[in-house]
């Protein structure tokens, strides 16, 4: 497997050119030579002159054309956003043909996305179609605290009719295979109940009863050692005080307001699944502060040391 990480760009008009140069900038020699940033060379030349850093960034940028580069700073752009899709689409080829071994994603604008006319709910739903993946699951990884989702980018409503006893199994099934690549040899997974109190005996909902608790006994018949359902206003503070590795969330905000408040500028972005790696910044394009040489990199770098030990613990295994 290649060593190579390809970083996408993300959105032109964002702080992803930005956080990307500094990521670089602050490499040794030796780190940069496996780096690869899938962007537009004006954008990120520009970037550079805005954190008014003096590095050549041409051995190491995949450059694509964008019309009009470097485009303004911090507007939504149809443009943009097709630009940010392609940057991504060449590094999932590259990625497929073994070119790079990871791929990290800045920031995207899912709103300059569907403007370009790539109707996806976000990086995650992209890369599963441009994969042709059957699933992938979204994990939110700190040092204290990971947790993956049962789904992400659906309505509330949706998200309880898509937790199924088969796609909780699933969810547990691919946390489980995840962790014990990057190093835990039996995983301690909770699985967080959807109701309060995980609906207390039918008072508050039959579904932590039906459907949550099946897939959790089915797992643990797998071997898998995991527990649930637990309520959800605890399991998160055991799981982040050492009780469990990893938690399972039924839907989107109850597995990301923990991490956020934990990790809100170290958490990284992780699909699960996917037959490419893949790891992301969790925030936003930030268009108030693009161009402002501000933007903090300091997640990038964690995606990038979390894609390093994905392409490390494949190489010992190769």
């Amino acid at each position: 497997m290649s060593n190579i990480i390809g970083i996408t760009m993300g959105d032109p008009c964002g702080v992803g050119p930005e956080i990307s140069v500094r990521a670089l900038a602050g490499m040794s020699s030796g780190e940069r030579a496996t780096i690869r940033i899938y962007g537009n060379l004006a954008t990120l030349e520009a970037a550079r002159t805005a954190l008014g850093i003096d590095i050549d960034l041409a051995p190491y940028v995949v450059d694509l054309p964008v019309e009009g580069a470097p485009l303004p700073w911090g507007q939504l752009s149809p443009v943009a956003g097709d630009a940010a899709f392609r940057f991504i689409e060449k590094a999932v080829r590259d990625a497929e043909a073994g070119v790079i071994g990871c791929i990290v994603t800045a920031p995207i604008n899912k709103e300059a996305l569907n403007l370009a006319g790539h109707h996806y709910d976000g990086h995650t739903g992209m890369l599963r179609s441009l994969t042709d993946a059957k699933a992938a699951y979204m994990l939110l990884a700190s040092d204290r605290l990971k947790v993956i989702h049962v789904s992400t980018h659906v309505s509330l409503q949706e998200a309880i009719r898509r937790s199924t006893t088969e796609r909780v199994l699933a969810t547990i099934r691919a946390g489980n295979a995840h962790l014990k690549r990057i190093g835990y040899a039996a995983p301690k997974i909770a699985v967080a109940g959807i109701n309060p109190h995980c609906g207390e005996n039918g008072l508050f909902g039959t579904e932590d009863d039906d459907q949550i608790a099946p897939a959790v006994a089915a797992a643990r018949a797998e071997g898998i050692d995991v527990q649930g359902p637990i309520s959800a206003d605890t399991v998160f503070y055991r799981a982040y005080s050492g009780a469990f590795d990893l938690v399972v969330a039924q839907y989107h905000d109850q597995g990301h307001i923990p991490i956020k408040l934990v990790a809100f500028d170290t958490a990284v972005n992780v699909s699960v699944d996917l037959p490419i790696d893949r790891t992301s910044v969790d925030h936003g394009t930030a268009f108030d502060i693009a161009g402002k040489g501000i933007a903090n990199h300091g997640n990038m770098n964690s995606a990038i040391a979390y894609a390093r030990k994905l392409v490390a613990g494949d190489a010992k295994r190769g």
